[in-house]
């Protein structure tokens, strides 16, 4: 593996009395891609939800790009991380969640500059610049002077992708992106995905149940279950050739359901 980008060491995430994160190792090199599958309420979400500080961590520390990602240093202590050290971290991440969040109000071309021209402190200009490169490239220059209730379904994911990358992130994390979308939808969310991990060096960690699109983009799947990694390898062996009883009861399932 490449040196890690993400770096979860002893993580713990409790929900009350329920333990989602339990003990949690977990590491993913520059520029790899990673895919997490595993059963409802095994905690795949709420890993890129922690990356996206959406989310606290109850014990352990992650490290993104070798800084501490919940934490900074004071006096060579490890101590609770600032909302400054939040914010700055952030700009590491871009995040394309289920649900679009487009802002219903903005055309397209603004709903992918605003963050650009109020965070990183873009010219108009430039930001317009970043837009029409990044609407390119997942097909939708045509669609930019548009309201995103005028547009599909997979078009405003294809949308809330372009908004993630004008903050030209190192690490992208799409969760779920395609579950909201009706099925004759998915594959074209699915085909801007693949091209950004063919022609992009991107870190990207996806949580997804598209079993065949993660055997094809990825560098390696992780199977979670019970807040813990059980199975991890090339999707080819994770896929066709599980050691583990309890990925080969999950895939079984998954694949062949009643």
């Amino acid at each position: 593996m490449n040196e890690p980008i993400i770096k979860f060491d002893k993580v713990v995430k409790r929900f009350g009395d329920v333990t989602v994160l339990d003990a949690l190792d977990f590491e993913v090199g520059k520029g790899e891609k990673v895919t997490i599958i595993g059963p409802s309420g095994s905690g795949k979400s709420t890993v890129l939800r922690i990356l996206m500080t959406l989310e606290t961590i109850n014990e352990g520390v992650i490290h993104v790009a070798g800084k501490p990602l919940w934490h900074q240093y004071k006096d060579d202590a490890l101590v609770p991380a600032s909302q400054e050290h939040l914010r700055e971290m952030r700009k590491e991440m871009g995040m394309v969640f289920q649900q679009f969040n487009l802002f219903p109000h903005m055309t397209v071309r603004r709903n992918v500059t605003e963050a650009p021209i109020h965070v990183l402190g873009l010219s108009k200009e430039k930001a317009n610049q970043r837009a029409e490169e990044y609407l390119e490239l997942v097909g939708l220059s045509d669609q930019a002077d548009k309201f995103p209730s005028k547009l599909s379904g997979g078009q405003q994911q294809r949308v809330a992708i372009a908004r993630a990358l004008a903050m030209r992130p190192n690490i992208m994390l799409f969760d779920e992106p395609t579950s909201a979308l009706d099925p004759e939808l998915v594959g074209e969310v699915l085909t801007v995905i693949q091209r950004l991990a063919q022609e992009h060096d991107l870190t990207m960690l996806l949580v997804t149940h598209e079993m065949q699109f993660a055997k094809q983009i990825s560098d390696r799947v992780c199977f979670f279950d019970k807040g813990r990694i059980v199975e991890e390898g090339p999707p080819e062996q994770v896929f066709t050739e599980p050691r583990e009883e309890r990925t080969q009861e999950f895939l079984k399932a998954f694949l062949n359901p009643a």
